[in-house]
């Protein structure tokens, strides 16, 4: 529920001026009802003047009158006359013109102090884009010989509490990503050791060669001798005759 501004001197006011119940005013307040009750002692919220919140359009006469007739109904604050435009949820953050020459020196500051930062961080931080982050990470900026670190809170680009909370989400991204990659390591150095243990088991399970040829046994004779003349050279088949050997010379002559 929406509170009022300065709780604590409207409820100064509505105590002093109108019958409305303790709880009803700490309700509306956002006190407790024992505050409220040291304030109408004068024990709570001493030398505090009460601010009219009828005239500062924060509740209207009528909806006191009303919550005064009926103790248990809790007053509400009056719609707001002027219709503030909606909050920009996204998109990167207005500098002033005065400042955006130090963005340069409040860039190289955190790229430098705090690397865990994201490109996105950054740009919400000091308003700035991811192309001039990436030029001043690569030192390819072309003011780069006079860019200077400074601190972006020093400079006024940004709060100590949204710099720390986003250095807080930066170190724990970065403490997951650095999880997550030892937990891949971890399962692929698994699977090479079930491959090699499995490869071991296979190797082992696999017969050697002396293992495979069978052993004679003791108990068996000789192996049999090839049959005589397997082995021969085959017969010539060439019928023709062989020459006859040269006769030996004799003495007689043939007859004329």
């Amino acid at each position: 529920m929406a509170l009022p501004l300065m709780p604590k001197a409207t409820a100064v006011w509505l105590v002093e001026n109108t019958t409305l119940t303790f709880d009803q005013i700490a309700a509306f307040c956002g006190l407790h009802p024992l505050e409220i009750s040291g304030i109408a002692d004068d024990e709570v919220a001493i030398g505090i003047q009460g601010l009219d919140p009828v005239s500062r359009g924060q509740l209207t006469r009528e909806e006191i009158d009303a919550s005064e007739a009926d103790p248990a109904r809790a007053l509400g604050l009056a719609a707001p006359r002027v219709q503030l435009p909606p909050r920009r949820a996204s998109g990167p953050r207005y500098t002033p013109v005065s400042k955006r020459q130090d963005r340069p020196n409040a860039i190289a500051w955190l790229l430098r102090f705090h690397p865990e930062l994201s490109d996105a961080q950054i740009s919400r931080l000091v308003g700035t884009t991811k192309p001039t982050i990436g030029t001043i990470r690569d030192r390819t900026h072309w003011n780069i010989t006079n860019i200077r670190h400074q601190d972006p809170v020093s400079l006024g680009l940004c709060s100590q509490t949204a710099l720390d909370e986003a250095v807080t989400k930066g170190r724990a991204r970065l403490r997951a990503k650095e999880a997550r990659e030892a937990a891949a390591a971890a399962a692929a150095r698994r699977e090479k050791d079930a491959a090699a243990a499995k490869s071991d088991a296979a190797v082992k399970t696999e017969p050697t060669p002396s293992e495979a040829a069978p052993a004679e046994s003791p108990l068996a004779g000789p192996a049999p001798a090839a049959a005589e003349g397997a082995f021969d050279e085959p017969p010539s088949t060439d019928s023709r005759p062989e020459p006859a050997n040269d006769a030996a010379p004799s003495d007689e002559t043939p007859p004329t």
